[in-house]
């Protein structure tokens, strides 16, 4: 089944409203493993040139270039990510409703850590620039089996005020990360992973947007912002 009908949602809800630094949840178990491993597979066996490969001060990422998609395990989970079922969820565990899924996975959809690597600490871009909408809702999913601490590659959410990290979360598998995007909802892992040499850090990623939000929200459209280089 793709969703549990037994979910509590509105104890999930209160839990995500009490979200420190901002409102988010960590769910473990979410999903079946099944169609999880079989994803994890699909990406091992992607050749070097499937990946668009960022490497500068700031990050040190992959990101999947999509030739075309396909009726493989990586295509129908993306697909029901951006199902009503999912949308009606996000928006009772978040409280934001008009949901809209990104059809483009603009930014989104899969990426890839290597040993080494790291994003440093930001908040996202807030507006779509093909489709025009507010980015409300960021969805992280993890594909690390047997992933352990020592390894790092913890996803940090920070408190810009005060400039300091309030949550560290590793990304093992089966793990989801939802959280609100605005431009203080500051994140990422800045410290270079210590895995294998033959490993890496996998995970999915889906962003959702609305018509219009909150006004002590708003600002002008821009592109992801540094931590670093706002407080300078």
């Amino acid at each position: 089944m793709w969703l549990d009908p037994d979910i509590d949602v509105q104890a999930l809800a209160d839990s995500y409203a009490r979200g420190d630094p901002y409102p988010h949840i960590v769910l473990d178990g979410f999903f079946a493993d099944d169609p999880l491993e079989e994803i994890a597979r699909e990406i091992d066996l992607l050749p070097q040139s499937a990946w668009r490969k960022f490497a500068n001060e700031r990050e040190l990422k992959w990101g999947l270039v999509y030739p075309g998609f396909r009726n493989t395990p990586l295509h129908r989970f993306l697909t029901r990510l951006n199902s009503i079922e999912f949308l009606t969820f996000l928006e009772q565990l978040t409280g934001i409703v008009g949901l809209v899924p990104d059809p483009y996975f603009g930014g989104g959809g899969v990426h890839f850590i290597p040993p080494g690597g790291f994003l440093a600490v930001h908040s996202d871009f807030n507006r779509h620039p093909k489709l025009k909408l507010d980015r409300r809702i960021n969805v992280l999913i993890y594909l690390n089996q047997d992933w352990k601490e020592e390894y790092g590659g913890h996803l940090e959410l920070w408190n810009a005020e005060h400039r300091v990290c309030r949550q560290r979360i590793l990304p093992v598998f089966n793990r989801m990360v939802i959280f609100n995007t605005t431009d203080e909802s500051f994140h990422g892992h800045p410290d270079p992973l210590r895995c294998p040499a033959t490993g890496g850090r996998k995970s999915l990623s889906a962003y959702y947007y609305t018509n219009g939000r909150p006004v002590e929200e708003k600002s002008a459209p821009h592109d992801t912002i540094f931590l670093n280089d706002r407080l300078r």
